[in-house]
C-alpha cells in the first residue's frame, strides 16, 4: 500500500467528531518509570527482607559501575537498569532475577568481570549477567557475524534459564520508549532488529501484553507517518462507532444478568500496528476493517467459559468460521481462550474472546505468569483444574520450555551462528496449524507446516526414514501443508534416509537442521569411506597394505601422524575425507605414504603388488578400480550429461571438492574433462550387484492428439519402468510432438526393453535413447 493510497483513505475518517468512549480502551498505558532505587524497593514488597537487602547491595554495585556514564537524552546511565529492573518487578521475579537486571551492563560497558560478580553476588546471579552480555570483545569479520554470534549465546542462556530472555525483553522494552534522543539509523536498526527477533520471542513465551508494545513502538520507528496516521483515524473512529460499542455492551451485560452469570465485560482496541497489518492482509482500506473494536469477557470457571460462549451465540448470530476453542487446544505458547464472532445488531462483525481470570493473565504475562502466581500463591480453586491459576501458569511454562528444548536441539545440530539464528527465526512463528497423530495426540505446528515437519515433530528417527505419508487416511505427497484437524500418518523403511529436496519444503527449525546435519555427516562419511578406498587401492599398486586406524597401534598412529602433518590435515579422517571429494590425488598421497613406510623398513609385498599391477589399465591413470553399485549416495555422482547406466562403458573423473563424477565413455563433456586434467581420471566399473535403478534421457517423436501421453505411459509403465519427468518444446501444437522423458530403468537391457514397447505404440512414430546434452 502505497503512502499516497493511505493518505486516501484515512483523510476521510479523519473527518469524524473527537468524541471519546470510555468503553473501549486500548492496552493499559505503561506503569509509570521506575527512576530511583526507592521507587523500585516499593515494588519489590514480595521479597524477603534479606532478599530485599541483596537487591540494595546489587544497586550500589551498579550504581557505582556506571558512575560518569549517562544516556544519550541526558540522563544518568543508572536510571536505565533501575527502569528495567522496575519492568521485572511487574512480573514479580525472584532477586537474583532483579539483582542481575541492575547489573546487566556492568560486564558489558563497566569492565567488571564475571569472577568478579561470582565472588560477591554467587554463581546463579553471575550466570544471568553473563548471558545478557553480548560478544563486542571477541573478534568477527561482520557485525552481522558477531550479532548472529551474540543471539546465539543468549538464545542458548535462555534455553537454560529462562529469566534470561525476560530480563533482555524488559531492557530492549525500555530502550523501545527511550530511543528519541538516538540518532535515526541507529533507531531503525534497533526498532527492526527488535520487529524480527525480540518482539516474535516475546510472543512465543506468550507475553502478549509486552509483544503488542514492542511491535508498536517498532511501527512507530519504522513508519513514522503512517503510524501518525492511522492514529488520527482510529482517535476520530471511536467517537463514529460509539453507539455501536455501548448497544452491544449493555445488550452483553443485560443477557450475562438475565442468566445470573457473573462476567467482567470489557472493550477493547487493536493496536495501531495490527490494524495496519490488517489492512496489508486483506489488501483494504481503514474504513473496510471491522474488527479493530472487541469484547473480553472473563468469568470465574473454565465450565462458565462455555456457557458464556452459548449466551452469546443466543443473543447475536455467530458468523460461521470464527470460531476458535484455543481452551480445548492451547496456542503454542500456552495461550487460552474462546474466539467467536458475532453480527451485531447494526449488522457489525464484532469478535469476542471468552476466557477465565487465571487464562487472562497468562495470556497477558504468558511465561512470566508462572512467578507472579508462584508469589501470589492464587488460583480460581474451581471448575476442573484447567481453569485453575497455578494450572494454566504451569502450561504456559510447560509450552515455552518445549520451544526452549528445541532450541537446544538445534544447536546440537548446527556449528554456523547464522545459520542457528536462520532455525529460530524460522521457528518464531506467529500462527499455527493443530494436527493430530492416530493416536489422538496433538501437535502445534507452523502454518505451512509440511508432513515432513509432522515425522521429525513425532522424533527425528521417524523423520530421517520417512518414505510416505496419509493424512486423513488419503495417501498424499510429502510437501503437502497441513490444515488444523487433519490426522497424520507417516509411514517409514529402514533404509530410507532424508532427501536434500527437503530443505525446500519444511517450515520448522528443527526439521531443517535435522536435514542439514544428516546430510553433512552422510556426505562427510560417504567420502571418508570412498577416500579410503581410493588410498587403499592406489598404495596396492606400490606393493603396500593401508595402515590400520586401531589406536593401539603404535607404529600405525605414528604413519598417520606423520602424513597428517606432510598434507596439512588435522587428523586421518580429514585427509580420508579430501581424498574422497578429490581435494587431494590418492595417487600423490599413496606414493609419499610409500616413502614414509619405506624409510621405517617396510618393504612392497609381492603378491601385493601382483594384485595392484592386475588391475590397472595401461592406458587410464593408476588411482586403482572402483566399483558403482548405486549405493554410493553424494560421494559419487553420475554425469547429467550423459546420464550412464549399468552396461555403458563408464570412466570416472575426480573433481576439486566434488567426489568422484562418472561419464560414458563416449561422453563428449568427459572426453574434454580428460584432455585438460587427465591425472584426475580413475578407473570405473558397474558392480555385479546392484542395489537401485538409474535414470537415462528417451525422446519420443509422436502423433498430435488426445491420450497421447496416456499412451506414452502405460507404454513405460508396461515395461515395467518409471517415468521420473517428462517435457516438450513450448511451441504451438503441431502434427507431431517431441517428448523428452527422464525414466528409471535397472540397465541397458531393461532399457531396450523400454524402447521395444514404445515403438508398438500406435501414436510413436521415433523413440531413441538421448546420450549426450
Amino acid at each position: 500500500m502505497s503512502l499516497r493510497s493511505l493518505a486516501a483513505e484515512l483523510l476521510p475518517a479523519a473527518l469524524h467528531g473527537l468524541h471519546r468512549a470510555p468503553l473501549v480502551q486500548r492496552d493499559p498505558p505503561p506503569t509509570a518509570e521506575v527512576q530511583s532505587f526507592d521507587a523500585l524497593a516499593s515494588r519489590l514488597g514480595y521479597l524477603p527482607k534479606a532478599d530485599l537487602k541483596l537487591v540494595r547491595e546489587a544497586y550500589k554495585f551498579a550504581d557505582q559501575a556506571h558512575l560518569g556514564q549517562f544516556r544519550a537524552n541526558g540522563q544518568p546511565y543508572i536510571t536505565h537498569p533501575i527502569a528495567v529492573a522496575g519492568l521485572c518487578a511487574e512480573w514479580k521475579l525472584d532477586a537474583q532475577a532483579i539483582m542481575a537486571a541492575l547489573m546487566h551492563d556492568t560486564i558489558e560497558d563497566c569492565g567488571v568481570t564475571k569472577p568478579e560478580l561470582i565472588e560477591k553476588f554467587g554463581a546463579a546471579t553471575a550466570d544471568l549477567v553473563d548471558g545478557l552480555t553480548k560478544l563486542d570483545k571477541l573478534h568477527f569479520n561482520t557485525r552481522e557475524e558477531s550479532q548472529a554470534e551474540s543471539f546465539r549465546k543468549m538464545l542458548l542462556a535462555m534455553a537454560r534459564d529462562v529469566r534470561i530472555i525476560l530480563i533482555k525483553l524488559a531492557d530492549r522494552l525500555h530502550n523501545m520508549r527511550t530511543m528519541q534522543a538516538m540518532a535515526p539509523e541507529r533507531r531503525q536498526r534497533i526498532a527492526r532488529e527488535t520487529s524480527d527477533i525480540y518482539a516474535p520471542i516475546a510472543h512465543r513465551l506468550g507475553l502478549n501484553q509486552t509483544y503488542r508494545e514492542l511491535q508498536e513502538l517498532c511501527f512507530e520507528l519504522l513508519h513514522p507517518w503512517r503510524h501518525a496516521a492511522l492514529s488520527k483515524a482510529v482517535q476520530r473512529a471511536r467517537g463514529h462507532r460509539r453507539d455501536i460499542v455501548e448497544r452491544v455492551q449493555k445488550d452483553v451485560e443485560k443477557a450475562f444478568a438475565q442468566h445470573k452469570l457473573k462476567v467482567q465485560v470489557s472493550g477493547r482496541e487493536k493496536t495501531i500496528q495490527s490494524i495496519y497489518a490488517k489492512m496489508r492482509e486483506k489488501h483494504a482500506g481503514f474504513a473496510q476493517v471491522s474488527d479493530i473494536f472487541g469484547f473480553r469477557l472473563v468469568v470465574p470457571t473454565l465450565t462458565d467459559c462455555y456457557i458464556a460462549l452459548g449466551v452469546l451465540h443466543q443473543l447475536y448470530k455467530p458468523v460461521p468460521g470464527r470460531f476458535k476453542d484455543y481452551i480445548a487446544i492451547p496456542k503454542a505458547n500456552g495461550y487460552q481462550s474462546l474466539h467467536t464472532t458475532l453480527v451485531s445488531p447494526l449488522g457489525t462483525a464484532v469478535e469476542f474472546q471468552v476466557r477465565t481470570e487465571s487464562m487472562h493473565a497468562v495470556a497477558e504475562k504468558g511465561i512470566a505468569a508462572h512467578w507472579l502466581y508462584k508469589v501470589s500463591g492464587k488460583g480460581d480453586g474451581k471448575g476442573d483444574g484447567k481453569g485453575d491459576g497455578k494450572g494454566a501458569a504451569a502450561d504456559a511454562q510447560r509450552f515455552s520450555t518445549l520451544w526452549l528444548q528445541s532450541l537446544l536441539d538445534i544447536q546440537v545440530e548446527t556449528n554456523d551462528s547464522a545459520e542457528f539464528l536462520e532455525h529460530v527465526k524460522v521457528d518464531l512463528y506467529p500462527d499455527a496449524v493443530y494436527v493430530f497423530t492416530p493416536r489422538s495426540k496433538i501437535l502445534a505446528l507452523p502454518r505451512g507446516a509440511t508432513a515432513v515437519d509432522f515425522a521429525y515433530a513425532i522424533h527425528s528417527d521417524v523423520g530421517q526414514h520417512t518414505v510416505a505419508a496419509k493424512i486423513n487416511g488419503e495417501p498424499v505427497a510429502l510437501r503437502t501443508e497441513l490444515k488444523s484437524g487433519d490426522v497424520v500418518e507417516i509411514i517409514t523403511a529402514p533404509g530410507a534416509r532424508p532427501n536434500p529436496a527437503w530443505l525446500s519444503m519444511v517450515r520448522t527449525g528443527r526439521a531443517r537442521s535435522k536435514i542439514r546435519h544428516y546430510l553433512k555427516n552422510m556426505e562427510t562419511e560417504e567420502s571418508r569411506s570412498m577416500g579410503e578406498k581410493m588410498l587403499a587401492q592406489a598404495l596396492r599398486a606400490e606393493g603396500l597394505q593401508l595402515p590400520p586406524s586401531d589406536p593401539s597401534d603404535a607404529e600405525a598412529q605414528s604413519l598417520w601422524q606423520q602424513l597428517t602433518k606432510w598434507s596439512g590435515n588435522r587428523n586421518r579422517g580429514e585427509l580420508l575425507v579430501d581424498i574422497g571429494l578429490g581435494r587431494k590425488i590418492a595417487i600423490i598421497v599413496a606414493k609419499r605414504l610409500a616413502q614414509m613406510m619405506a624409510e621405517r623398513g617396510i618393504k612392497p609385498d609381492a603378491v601385493t603388488l601382483t594384485l595392484g599391477r592386475y588391475t590397472q589399465d595401461d592406458s587410464t591413470p593408476t588411482q586403482g578400480v572402483v566399483f558403482v553399485d548405486g549405493s554410493e549416495g553424494n560421494s559419487i555422482q553420475l554425469a547429467t550429461c550423459c546420464r550412464p547406466i549399468p552396461g555403458d562403458a563408464i570412466v570416472g573423473y575426480l573433481g576439486r571438492g566434488e567426489g568422484l563424477l562418472v561419464h560414458t565413455a563416449e561422453c563428449p563433456t568427459g572426453k574434454r574433462l580428460f584432455e585438460r586434467d587427465s591425472e584426475r581420471w580413475m578407473q570405473v566399473e558397474w558392480a555385479e550387484e546392484l542395489t537401485r535403478s538409474f535414470e537415462t534421457s528417451v525422446y519420443v517423436l509422436v502423433k498430435n492428439g488426445k491420450g497421447v501421453l496416456a499412451q506414452v505411459a502405460a507404454g513405460v509403465s508396461t515395461a515395467e519402468a518409471d517415468i521420473i519427468h517428462l517435457g516438450m518444446d513450448p511451441e504451438p501444437a503441431e502434427e507431431t510432438i517431441e517428448l523428452r522423458l527422464l525414466i528409471s530403468v535397472r540397465d541397458r537391457l531393461h532399457l531396450a526393453e523400454v524402447l521395444r514397447t514404445l515403438r508398438r505404440q500406435p501414436v510413436v512414430l521415433r523413440v531413441s535413447r538421448y546420450r549426450f546434452a
